[in-house]
């Protein structure tokens, strides 16, 4: 599996490279490697993009030095341009297979989005990407994941569309999966519809169960799709929420509220991000 890691060497950036990062990477075992990412800015650098370029060479190498230390294999990559058309492009140019992103407070995506290059980093959700989540409490920065078993438990957010014949063939080779809950909100139908639409989904996630390759536990619920996730994997106490993102209005949705940005925004557990198209 190869992984992209874009860091801008703020502090949660630093915090999630050496703390979290490489349990992943080495839990993935044989075959990974880490893409290590950084773009000098140059809407915001206020001395030569190319002098800046090279100091921060030096840095990122440093960083791929002690990684390499704990045995992953990194491959460092400096670039000069738009951060999130920069991300876009090493994603598509490395064919990588994640991209791993830390969230600190309000929802990273939308904060990222309503800059000036929104639609180039919404092609970012081409590749699926890992959200990890991070808060400041009493003036530190405090992981809110336990990074070693992040793939151990996940809820797994299907609509019943093609989306989630997408979202199963993406999630079956995650490593170190013990169980996964499977679930669906019915927030369609007439009241009269509701049991039949509930056991209709359910015969659903069961036939979804039998693909993948570990022990499935299958939830249905009705209500608001975004609230019945984020509750189903408190009660749950999952390890991860893995929902689907359609790829026909990706910025519109993010922007103005689909499900699945509902969920990036309100869910304190990491989050993986799967497109659809």
């Amino acid at each position: 599996m190869k992984i992209l890691y874009p860091t801008d060497f703020s502090e949660v950036s630093q915090k999630a490279l050496t703390e979290c990062v490489p349990s992943i990477i080495l839990g993935i075992g044989e075959g990974s490697e880490l893409i290590l990412l950084h773009v000098v800015d140059i809407t915001a650098s206020e001395i030569g993009a190319l002098e800046l370029a090279e100091v921060d060479k030096e840095e990122l190498n440093n960083l791929a030095s002690q990684l390499r230390e704990k045995g992953i294999k990194v491959k460092p990559i400096v670039r000069i341009g738009i951060p999130s058309l920069e991300i876009s492009e090493v994603a598509k140019e490395e064919n990588v297979d994640l991209i791993i992103i830390p969230s600190k407070g309000e929802n990273i995506l939308r904060q990222m989005l309503l800059g000036s290059t929104a639609s180039n980093l919404a092609r970012i959700t081409h590749k699926p990407v890992l959200l990890l989540r991070y808060e400041v409490e009493n003036g530190e920065i405090k992981s809110l994941q336990d990074c070693s078993r992040i793939f151990e438990k996940p809820l797994v957010a299907l609509d019943l569309s093609k989306c989630s014949e997408k979202i199963i063939e993406t999630i079956k080779d995650l490593p170190g999966v013990r169980e996964a809950v499977l679930f669906h909100v019915v927030d369609y139908g007439k009241v009269e519809e509701l049991e039949n639409n509930i056991k209709n989904a359910k015969e659903k996630l069961s036939k979804y169960g039998k693909l993948l390759p570990w022990k499935t536990k299958i939830e249905v619920q009705a209500g608001i799709a975004s609230k019945g996730i984020i509750g189903a994997a408190i009660d749950n106490n999952v390890t991860l929420v893995v929902i689907g993102k359609k790829g026909r209005s990706v910025l519109k949705d993010l922007l103005l509220g689909s499900t699945a940005e509902r969920v990036i925004r309100d869910c304190k557990l990491p989050t993986l991000l799967i497109p659809c198209e």
